[in-house]
């Protein structure tokens, strides 16, 4: 098989490079390890399926004031987005030998915005706008090689190993962990891949939990559902309610990545609904379903580097040195000039990625 580009990723930053080139015309393979799209984001229903009006366990926000890239993005797709619910108190959680204090909530600025559908919805628009045949999943790429007219791609998916050879290749997914799971030949400079390992890929480290409920209570009682706690486990607490009214809680853990495991999920999952019942009332006690997840345990976001790297990532330059830089594009959302790790960061490095192949193939084609 040959293409023009080969793109590696197929979450939001592989998706909309894959559908920006295909719609100029050049001939695009999408190559996703996983059974799903979407990478970093998952939405899934109460029984952790993934659904078309259902829960964020990954990305959920974006904030249109501040990012003009994710903001275009949205609207040239024409998904609907709402406003993250901030109407009510908020509570604080500042010791455990003290109840949690309720305090007047105030206006978001600039204010936090959600899509119907869940962010998914983002990865279905682009996947429409790419030609269904292009897309591989279950197709992990293991190794790259230059040849004289391009990069030959070693993939392993459920018939075998293949080779594809492709004139570019746009790598749409962190730095760490295209440096974690690829073989270079020739080697990429060593520079090169100590930039990619020292580079933190977002939610790395992170998990989610998310507790659905029949009604969203917490509002009847004049909350907003945000809170903060410095008890735990969750640090941070916000409304999930669907656009379509379905009432959940969520929340990001404090809990390490490694104390993640030493505790187990069921103990984790008894301590978020205990926690949820502590701030905002028995209500609370009885959810109809929760959600977990932990990416530090998912290999095809985390590396062995990642439960004890911290921080957001920072925009470098270059990205690629030495014999690979005219034929490997980075395009994950770690490698955004101004929003890395986030969805914002992802629509514009994936623009960017894919505007640098074509000017690539356009000079090839005139010289």
């Amino acid at each position: 098989m040959t293409t023009q580009v080969a793109v590696i990723g197929a979450g939001v930053a592989g998706l909309n490079a894959a559908r920006l080139l295909s719609a100029s015309g050049v001939s695009v393979e999408v190559f996703e390890a996983r059974e799903r799209l979407g990478g970093r984001v998952l939405t899934v229903d109460g029984s952790a399926a993934t659904s078309d009006d259902g829960y964020d366990l990954g990305a959920s926000w974006f904030w249109p004031r501040v990012q003009p890239a994710i903001a275009e993005l949205v609207d040239v797709l024409g998904i609907e987005a709402f406003a993250q619910n901030s109407t009510g108190d908020v509570v604080f959680e500042r010791m455990s030998r003290e109840p949690a204090g309720r305090y007047r909530g105030l206006p978001q600025e600039p204010e936090s915005m959600r899509l119907r559908g869940g962010s998914a919805a983002l990865v279905r628009a682009l996947a429409d706008r790419v030609p269904a045949d292009r897309i591989n999943l279950g197709a992990t790429v293991t190794g790259l090689e230059l040849t004289p007219g391009g990069v030959r791609l070693q993939v392993q998916d459920g018939s075998g190993t293949r080779s594809v050879d492709a004139q570019y290749i746009l790598a749409a997914l962190p730095p760490r962990l295209l440096a974690a799971t690829m073989t270079f030949s020739p080697a990429i400079p060593a520079a090169t891949a100590a930039l990619w390992r020292g580079t933190p890929t977002w939610m790395a480290s992170q998990a989610k939990f998310c507790a659905l409920y029949e009604t969203a209570f917490w509002r009847d009682a004049g909350l907003s559902g945000t809170a903060q706690s410095m008890v735990g486990p969750m640090l941070e607490i916000h409304d999930a309610t669907t656009a379509s009214g379905s009432a959940a809680l969520f929340g990001f853990l404090g809990v390490g990545p490694v104390e993640r495991v030493a505790i187990g999920e069921e103990a984790l999952t008894d301590a978020c609904v205990a926690q949820l019942a502590r701030l905002f009332g028995p209500d609370a006690t009885n959810p109809t379903a929760t959600l977990f997840k932990d990416w530090a345990a998912d290999p095809l976001t985390a590396t062995a580097d990642d439960p004890t790297s911290t921080g957001h990532p920072s925009h470098r330059e270059p990205w690629v040195e030495g014999d690979w830089a005219d034929r490997l594009v980075l395009a994950g959302s770690e490698t955004s000039t101004r929003e890395a790790g986030y969805l914002a960061g992802a629509a514009e490095a994936s623009a960017r990625a894919a505007a640098t192949v074509r000017r690539r193939l356009t000079e090839g084609e005139t010289a």
